[in-house]
């Protein structure tokens, strides 16, 4: 077996790991959750570690279909790897300790925000195919937590309801969330712009390697 084959394997096998830990954490959150399904839905945490899945799934076991190669696309995938990079960011540095979680529900908050991050963060580092990225790139990777932003609240309004306390209007009054997603809005994309640096430095590395 060559060098490229047992990193194929390599990087299925990994997937496959992968892709199990985020599903299992997303289907026992939504058998833990008591609130409605769109509530559910509408965590920026469920939505990104729900990308993690169908990327890992649909590139791997899928690649050939239009869902695959959609998310086989490395821009795609470095999306994927910014917002959950986001996702345990804020909720390491911001969020933790403000719900007081035990039991089961505490080891799928772990690997909702911790474990699955960094096992996709992880492959992205190792096994997506490296090519050059624009900065360009780094506003169009804004657009979905933009969208999202908006639509919470909005339906803040009509539900009376947030997923985060930063965009709790009815609480810290809406100069505050305002604020709160501009500033979201700038580090996604500053962080965006170094994943496409050191993507873009990986990608040299190894077009010398290949020399």
């Amino acid at each position: 077996m060559n060098s490229k084959n047992r990193k194929s394997n390599t990087k299925i096998f990994y997937a496959s790991i992968a892709a199990f830990f985020v599903w299992f954490a997303l289907i026992f959150q939504f058998y833990l959750t008591k609130g409605s399904i769109a509530n559910f839905f509408s965590y920026f945490t469920i939505l990104s570690n729900l990308l993690i899945a169908l990327s890992l799934t649909f590139s791997i076991f899928l690649p050939k279909t239009k869902t695959g190669i959609f998310f086989s696309s490395l821009s795609v995938q470095t999306a994927i790897t910014l917002y959950v990079f986001i996702v345990a960011l804020v909720y390491n540095i911001v969020l933790r300790g403000i719900w007081i979680v035990t039991g089961w529900q505490l080891i799928v908050d772990n690997m909702l925000h911790v474990l699955n991050p960094i096992l996709y963060i992880l492959y992205w580092l190792r096994y997506s195919e490296k090519e050059k990225l624009s900065w360009k790139d780094g506003i169009y990777w804004t657009i979905f937590p933009f969208l999202y932003l908006i639509y919470s609240l909005i339906r803040g309004v009509i539900t009376n309801w947030y997923p985060y306390p930063f965009l709790n209007a009815v609480q810290i009054g809406y100069k505050t969330v305002l604020v709160n997603v501009g500033v979201m809005i700038i580090v996604f994309f500053i962080i965006g712009l170094l994943l496409i640096a050191l993507n873009n430095k990986l990608k040299t590395n190894n077009d010398h390697q290949d020399i």
